[in-house]
């Protein structure tokens, strides 16, 4: 974090990441608890969906972002393949008990083992120390989490090709077979917004499995010092490793997803079916964007679709993540914020002064 230059800097309970900065045992507790928290969330919300759904409206219509999140991957539907919500409650159950163990998790890293990786017993363990401007340091613990990221894109192409995902084309479940061409997969960058080939968007996520446990590997492998990637440049950002600027690039990523996403649900109805989301939506212009309904809402959301309150939201939650990654880019660049608010109350004294 941002000391401006004093070493004993304090920092309130407010500024959670403060406190595990440098202590890679506290960094693993905060995040194990908040996948608790977001196990926890998801579980109730998909019961709390669930009890209030009914059949005889649209899904897209009602309180039902996550059951329409579970339809679209072919969850609740039974032998005949009519969506009766089959095995949903089991998947919220599910939820809930990982919520519990991520939760005990979390106390355990938090308050039973080593607040630093460094001092602990396991040797396989010290390797994960948090030192934010030793790149080869950083880059290992990168590598782990591109291969967790992989293994995540290869079960769910291994998810649509034995069990099945909804194709709406055809209103069913059906087992879909990835497309690996890579030109195809070239193509659809420019125009992955109007994908309509559920086949084009499994072979998408089985490169990047592929890509992401290369680079995972790669990372693992090789240090950023020496090797093939030569020296430690500037121009791949030495002196601007800090705890502020990974913290900002994390926020970047998040952002950016969040407005593809939002852009992308608006309008596609392949990932993102009619049947469950509802109608797709227009795109406004007031004061920032927004997007909405092209029919008349549903019984929740203030009247809106599952659509209308999926994109808005995502889109302005990535906004604001964006703002984060700037400021925060630009405090682990040294800028000392508080010269504007010295700033201002000089200009201030300054304008008292003449006028007096």
């Amino acid at each position: 974090m941002q000391t401006y230059g004093n070493p004993d800097v304090t920092y309130g309970w407010w500024a959670g990441n403060a406190g595990v900065t440098y202590r890679s045992g506290k960094f693993i507790a905060a995040h194990a608890a908040h996948t608790g928290l977001i196990a926890f969330a998801a579980g109730a919300a998909t019961l709390w969906e669930l009890a209030r759904f009914d059949p005889s409206l649209p899904m897209g219509h009602q309180s039902s972002i996550f059951l329409a999140h579970l339809a679209s991957i072919g969850i609740g539907f039974d032998e005949a393949g009519a969506w009766t919500g089959a095995g949903v409650a089991s998947i919220a159950i599910v939820h809930l008990i990982g919520s519990m163990v991520y939760g005990g998790g979390g106390l355990l890293h938090s308050v039973k083992f080593e607040g630093d990786m460094q001092d602990s017993p396991i040797k396989q363990a010290r390797k994960f120390k948090l030192e934010w401007d030793n790149p080869d340091n950083l880059t290992f613990i990168l590598g782990h989490h591109l291969i967790l990221f992989g293994i995540a894109n290869i079960w769910f192409v291994e998810w649509a090709r034995i069990h099945g995902i909804y194709d709406p084309s055809l209103d069913a479940v059906r087992q879909v077979e990835y497309n690996l061409n890579l030109a195809s997969i070239w193509n659809h960058q420019f125009d992955f917004i109007s994908i309509d080939s559920l086949e084009d968007v499994m072979g998408g996520h089985a490169f990047l499995a592929f890509a992401q446990i290369a680079g995972g590997a790669h990372h693992i492998a090789t240090k950023m010092g020496s090797g093939l990637l030569g020296q430690y440049t500037e121009f791949k950002g030495k002196n601007v490793l800090s705890a502020e600027s990974v913290l900002s690039f994390s926020l970047a990523g998040i952002g950016w997803m969040a407005i593809v996403a939002a852009f992308w649900c608006a309008t596609n109805t392949t990932v993102y079916p009619e049947s469950f989301y509802g109608e797709v939506l227009t795109f406004k212009f007031g004061v920032a964007p927004y997007w909405v309904d092209t029919v008349e809402g549903g019984t929740s959301f203030w009247g809106h679709t599952t659509r209308a309150a999926l994109v808005n939201v995502h889109y302005y939650f990535g906004f604001f993540f964006i703002q984060g990654h700037l400021w925060h880019a630009i405090r682990s660049m040294g800028f000392d914020f508080k010269r504007v608010s010295r700033a201002i109350s000089n200009f201030g004294d300054s304008t008292v002064s003449l006028n007096g």
